[in-house]
């Protein structure tokens, strides 16, 4: 079985413009390429960190209840518009804040399913974000932009080199789409073959929230949990992926081409991870590796073009949150219920602890930035939960501050464009310091 999976996630842009068929540097148009967290592990390669410097001197700033539990990460616009859904009874289920003021700015209710979902936002903070059934997009009034319907719940998106749209369902479903319409570009891949009047004419139509609860609960209900990390170069998207029947998931790698031929194929699979993928995968700053957990608390560097194992790494714990690389190569893994605090550095061939702190209690998601800080947050075996702000470098500790009234795991940590730091709570709090 896999574990708990703390993150859901996104995707975002304008206009598509450019040629994506194994295209060189100089055809690429990196959406993310602006202050903020666009997606929701940041950015294309779920890499969990910025180039925002990050403060060393946070206080805390202001909270916002929710209403219900979260699944999912804030994300955040270049300018300092942020968004989060929530699974609640009645009212909005969709947020925006302003990080300047804290007021909300919009909210939303769309159905249930879209707690799977960090909204992507893009430069014009446009935002994009699934439910049960379809994705759609807002304007950062809250406008209503389109709708598009899938099959599925469309989890977290991304953008790809040309600039679409894309994403894959929990059902697995794959699908990219024009930012601006929400037409699809290509027709959808379906990982798990719909029923065919051919071969089932009297079959029933499959729920658009088939096997969502399992993607919060480690269920193997969940064909796909995790967010795709996509390589803007090549067109290639990594994730995790469990067959109809399996117990566990595996490593899948695919491409998405563009121009005047579009098409999407699939490239690799890897079942390196012998306990079973969990979490969304991260790739490194060029491109060249790719980095899961399983469920035995095992860290996998694998071979981002065929898939073939680099190294592994025992981390002594269940790692079920996403992990955070630095654009140097600094490794920091998300913790379960029994994780520490500990940075790892990719040698190539193998992996070398550069420090750990096994005084502190993993209750959350890591984030790096520049400047070598790093924030997540920490419990110190009582009911007190704080951001931690830490030297990557060293893993020392730089500041900590409370979570006035939090209690239990948070699910996400981001930064803002100014440095502002945003951590939603499983229960269902935004917390902002600055």
């Amino acid at each position: 079985m896999r574990r708990v999976l703390w993150s859901s996630v996104t995707a975002m842009t304008a206009v598509a413009a450019m040629v994506l068929t194994g295209c060189s540097s100089s055809d690429i148009v990196d959406r993310y390429a602006t202050p903020g967290w666009a997606a929701a592990h940041s950015d294309a390669h779920n890499s969990g960190s910025t180039s925002v410097a990050g403060s060393r001197d946070l206080d805390f700033a202001f909270s916002r209840p929710l209403g219900g539990p979260v699944a999912g990460s804030a994300s955040v616009g270049s300018s300092g518009q942020s968004f989060v859904t929530a699974r609640t009874e009645n009212g909005c289920n969709l947020f925006s804040f302003q990080l300047d003021s804290g007021r909300k700015k919009w909210c939303a209710r769309l159905n249930d399913g879209v707690v799977a979902s960090t909204p992507l936002v893009d430069r014009a903070t446009n935002t994009y974000v699934g439910e049960s059934g379809a994705i759609l997009s807002f304007a950062d009034t809250g406008q209503l932009r389109w709708r598009t319907l899938t099959v599925g719940t469309p989890l977290s998106a991304q953008f790809t080199g040309d600039g679409n749209l894309l994403f894959v369902t929990q059902l697995g479903q794959v699908n990219v789409l024009n930012p601006q319409t929400g037409a699809k570009v290509v027709p959808s891949f379906d990982l798990v073959p719909p029923p065919s009047a051919d071969t089932h004419s009297d079959a029933d139509l499959i729920p658009d929230d088939l096997g969502l609860n399992d993607c919060f609960l480690g269920g193997s209900g969940c064909v796909v949990a995790g967010i795709p990390a996509v390589d803007l170069e090549s067109g290639r998207f990594y994730f995790t992926f469990t067959p109809p029947g399996a117990q566990t998931g595996q490593v899948v790698a695919m491409k998405y081409t563009g121009g005047d031929s579009p098409s999407i194929t699939r490239e690799w699979s890897s079942q390196a991870a012998a306990g079973g993928a969990v979490a969304s995968p991260s790739l490194s700053q060029d491109g060249t590796t790719l980095y899961a957990t399983d469920a035995k608390g095992t860290l996998w560097a694998l071979d981002a073009d065929s898939g073939a194992s680099k190294w592994s790494y025992d981390l002594g714990f269940d790692s079920a949150g996403n992990t955070s690389v630095s654009d140097d190569g600094l490794i920091i893994p998300g913790g379960g219920s029994n994780g520490h605090l500990l940075a790892i550095r990719d040698k190539g061939d193998d992996a070398e602890l550069v420090w750990e702190r096994k005084d502190l209690v993993l209750l959350g998601v890591p984030a790096q930035s520049a400047g070598n800080t790093g924030y997540v947050v920490v419990g110190d075996g009582t009911t007190a939960v704080s951001l931690l702000t830490f030297d990557t470098t060293s893993g020392e500790t730089l500041d900590q501050d409370t979570l006035p009234g939090a209690v239990g795991a948070t699910v996400g940590t981001s930064v803002g464009p100014t440095g502002e730091v945003l951590v939603p709570s499983a229960l269902g709090e935004l917390f902002v310091f600055k």
